[in-house]
């Protein structure tokens, strides 16, 4: 059976007016009551309903709507699930948005809620969420959400997977392998390991088991032969097991696998060693296998991942977020951001980024009319003519050098002036020492950063590019309710995480442009 739609009341009863009095901090409990009934509307619940299969047994289906609520509270207030079925019972304030005031028994189960949120995962329901908050922003008549001036930034969000190193990635392999099969014969892993020839993993500490002296460079290179003769002692012993087979055994011996090719070299005179740098795309934790390093900054690292914020500079609302491993560019993110748009038939006009984003095909495949701000990457100044004293003829398609010489050339490529004529030019001094001649790089975007160069040079363009400030701000609002450690592992459960802390987010702009009550939507 599907869930009936849900109706609320309206009106706040007296027992919740007294609530409401009461509440002098947590005010987005009060606006979600009052707005509640427009947020989730009959059309929207039944998507929502979506979800569930129809059945004609079992118990009645708790309503999509309610559910929704929780996991947007549960967002707002950081609480666990054990936590949000105990405030349902024990919090007043969550009691009075899921009108479920002074009940003795909570009106779902913790697996309810756990099912729930899988199924918006698996249906991309979160995503409606918070396309939902800009459709009622466009509702109320305060905000038009449709024709955006957007601000893009992002922030780095530390993995939950614990991050290890090569030795104690492939231990930590071996153990949950190894773990399956002790559990079926419900022996201790120790006994289990010891048997298969990999005692040095069966304990609390591989390196405790290894008992090497770490500062030794020649009492290292021990520890990767002693763990890969582990390796190949548990395969052979899992290869000869029912149990070898279960998807938990092949995970495991599989990211081991994974650990020894990006990080282990093989020497064909001698024993394999560790790899001499890190391979582009390592894994670095077992638990969280979509965890990587990367860095925000020259200064700042990260281990895990960046999530990036869209911020509308005129309603300050935020149309559309997105997540990326720590080590892929930012500019990556924009793809997915803008089928989101697409999906809310929104239109950019503005866009302003940083340079991060400028190789983006969001920038690269610009529509004519969308204009770009961004500070320009500096020219490099020094003791030679610098790339501005070279002029761009666009309608020749040639460089001209500050002697008058020119040269074709093509966007994205670099084009190099005759050694000889560099050789006898009276500017030689002034513009190069290379006996092959000057050569001076196009970008492929080069008229956008011309553009940006000539923008940024008067007060009104620096004031412009100075609007991107409202992001960041934005980053640290948003940034506050998640935290600065992800609460899921892998990608997809984080981006429910992020847009669900973006539709909060919405909500506190809606609250604070005084949107007491929305208009009724049949």
């Amino acid at each position: 059976m599907r869930p009936a739609v849900w109706q609320p009341a309206i009106a706040l009863s007296p027992a919740e007016q007294a609530i409401v009095a009461r509440i002098r901090r947590a005010k987005l409990f009060v606006f979600l009551r009052r707005v509640r009934h427009a947020l989730f509307f009959p059309a929207f619940q039944t998507e929502l309903a979506g979800i569930y299969r129809d059945r004609d047994q079992g118990h009645p289906v708790v309503p999509p709507a309610q559910l929704a609520l929780a996991t947007l509270l549960q967002a707002y207030t950081g609480v666990s699930d054990d936590e949000v079925i105990e405030a349902l019972t024990m919090d007043r304030r969550w009691q009075l948005v899921l009108d479920c005031l002074d009940c003795a028994q909570p009106p779902f189960s913790k697996a309810t809620l756990v099912r729930f949120r899988q199924a918006l995962i698996a249906h991309d329901l979160e995503r409606r969420l918070l396309e939902r908050t800009l459709e009622v922003a466009g509702e109320t008549g305060e905000v038009s959400p449709r024709h955006l001036r957007g601000a893009l930034d992002s922030s780095p969000l530390w993995g939950a997977g614990r991050v290890e190193d090569t030795y104690n990635l492939l231990g930590h392999a071996l153990r949950k392998a190894l773990g399956v099969l002790a559990r079926q014969q419900g022996r201790g892993l120790a006994a289990v390991a010891t048997d298969a020839g990999a005692a040095l993993v069966g304990g609390a500490s591989l390196k405790a088991a290894l008992d090497l002296d770490w500062d030794d460079p020649t009492a290292r290179a021990q520890a990767l032969p002693a763990l890969l003769a582990a390796l190949d002692a548990v395969e052979q012993t899992l290869a000869g097991h029912p149990v070898g087979a279960a998807p938990a055994v092949q995970a495991s011996l599989a990211a081991a696998h994974q650990v020894v090719a990006q990080d282990v070299e093989p020497r064909p005179d001698g024993p394999p060693r560790l790899r001499v740098g890190v391979a582009p795309d390592r894994r670095i934790s077992l638990e969280d296998a979509e965890m990587r390093h990367g860095r925000k900054s020259r200064s700042e690292r990260v281990n895990g991942y960046k999530r990036h914020v869209l911020h509308d500079l005129d309603t300050q609302l935020v149309p559309a977020v997105g997540i990326t491993p720590a080590n892929v560019p930012e500019a990556t993110v924009t793809d997915a951001i803008a089928a989101d748009l697409a999906a809310q038939q929104a239109t950019l006009s503005e866009l302003h980024i940083d340079r991060a984003y400028l190789s983006s095909r969001l920038v690269r495949e610009r529509p004519p009319d969308l204009v770009i701000y961004c500070k320009a990457w500096p020219v490099r100044s020094g003791t030679y003519f610098t790339k501005a004293a070279f002029q761009l003829d666009w309608e020749a398609g040639t460089l001209g050098c500050p002697a008058g010489v020119a040269m074709p050339f093509t966007l994205g490529e670099t084009v190099r002036f005759p050694a000889e004529t560099c050789a006898a030019c009276a500017l030689r001094a002034r513009c190069t020492a290379s006996p092959q001649g000057r050569s001076v790089t196009i970008h492929p975007d080069e008229r956008l950063l011309i553009e940006l160069r000539e923008r940024q040079a008067t007060p009104a363009g620096r004031a412009r590019l100075r609007e991107r400030v409202a992001v960041e701000h934005t980053l640290a609002h948003t940034g506050r309710w998640q935290g600065w450690r992800a609460r899921y592992r892998g990608v997809r459960k984080n981006l429910f995480d992020w847009r669900r802390v973006a539709v909060i987010h919405n909500l506190h702009v809606l609250q604070r442009a005084r949107v007491a009550v929305l208009p009724d939507v049949a």
